[in-house]
């Protein structure tokens, strides 16, 4: 084989061999088998909400052990057909298998990628809040625009989006909005977008065309299910309705349909004015008040694993985890990992993975993708 070709299987087999680790191969297989007896049990669906949850578990399980054998399987593969049609001087076997190892390549960084995606509530769908912050009308402009660059990139992705609440600005753009995010691994994936983002471009809102810096922060946090038990004493929070403004018809907003409450303990706010009813919108306000209150616990679950002192900042210079260049150049670049896209518009339109796979990476092992395969 040629040495790039070498090179390409040698960083495969590296990777498979990251994959299995992270599959914990040997209690995983022990673990599936389990899986199988509990569903091969006619009592199973006695129980609908165990039974479900240990269909997804046993479907999760399955895919991963599968998706590594197939991998496996390709790749010994490759190597005998190369091997077969180097014997046999046959260009067209050895380029279709060498094209194949450079998918596998891919695959191995996306499932490497999918392997970081095991906490907790990675699985779970989820809420992300984006909030003006300095920077007046320019601020809020560029919130509005964090808010289409990541319902663009869930649309890419087959995500489904709701708009729970949302607050105009003045002249242009939001002040706030809360969506809903729903898709698997959607909280996975976006947990790590939470933070100051930052934009320096020529004002369309300046006569003179000057230079301006606008900040905005998201908050992002999963969606969680009945059985995790978050305890809220209602004393402690005060409850307001009011009339809601933004997108929904005639109707949301001539009655104070939308809530808004406001948990004393923690700071926490949480809105919502998507339903015609108040009841429907209250019991949404509920829940998201639930899921930041969940998401506050794993965040200082992580802080203390990681004995790291963090925690909301403010939304102005010092705290940005990504920097968004329009003028005098074209750069996006993430302050955390160092990666970098000379291509704003693409990211704008929801061009993200690089970014956030670069941030799980560094979160899962403090290096970048690119450093993965070195790890022992």
């Amino acid at each position: 084989m040629r040495a790039e070709i070498e090179a390409i299987v040698d960083e495969i087999k590296q990777g498979m061999a990251l994959l299995r680790r992270h599959l914990d191969w040997d209690a995983s297989q022990q673990r599936l088998a389990e899986l199988n007896g509990f569903v091969e049990d006619p009592s199973l669906w006695n129980d609908p909400e165990r039974a479900q949850k240990i269909m997804r578990e046993r479907t999760d399980l399955e895919n991963r052990i599968n998706g590594y054998l197939k991998l496996d399987r390709d790749l010994k593969d490759s190597i005998e057909l190369i091997e077969l049609g180097e014997m046999e001087d046959d260009a067209t076997v050895v380029t279709d298998a060498e094209n194949t190892l450079r998918g596998l390549k891919d695959e191995i960084a996306r499932q490497q990628v999918e392997s970081m995606l095991s906490g907790e509530a990675d699985a779970n769908d989820t809420y992300i809040e984006v909030n003006s912050g300095a920077g007046g009308t320019e601020s809020q402009d560029w919130t509005n625009m964090l808010l289409r660059m990541y319902t663009r990139w869930a649309d890419k992705r087959g995500y489904k989006v709701e708009v729970l609440e949302v607050h105009d600005g003045e002249e242009a753009g939001i002040k706030s909005a809360t969506v809903l995010i729903k898709g698997h691994n959607a909280y996975g994936w976006l947990k790590t977008e939470s933070g100051v983002h930052r934009l320096v471009r020529i004002s369309p809102f300046d006569s003179q065309a000057r230079r301006h810096t606008s900040f905005s922060s998201v908050w992002v946090y999963p969606v969680i299910d009945d059985k995790i038990e978050i305890e809220i004493n209602e004393s402690d929070c005060r409850i307001d309705t009011y009339r809601a403004q933004g997108a929904g018809g005639q109707h949301i907003n001539t009655t104070d349909s939308a809530v808004r409450i406001t948990h004393y303990p923690s700071g926490i706010v949480v809105a919502c004015q998507a339903e015609r009813s108040q009841h429907k919108n209250r019991a949404t306000a509920w829940n998201m008040l639930r899921a930041r209150l969940y998401e506050a616990e794993l965040k200082k679950r992580e802080e203390k694993a990681n004995a790291e002192q963090a925690g909301k900042t403010d939304i102005g210079w010092g705290h940005q985890i990504r920097s968004y260049v329009l003028q005098p150049y074209q750069l996006v670049k993430d302050l955390r990992t160092g990666v970098e896209s000379t291509s704003p518009s693409d990211v704008l339109n929801g061009d993200l993975d690089n970014f956030m796979e670069a941030a799980l990476a560094q979160r899962a092992f403090g290096k970048q993708p690119a450093e993965i395969s070195d790890i022992d």
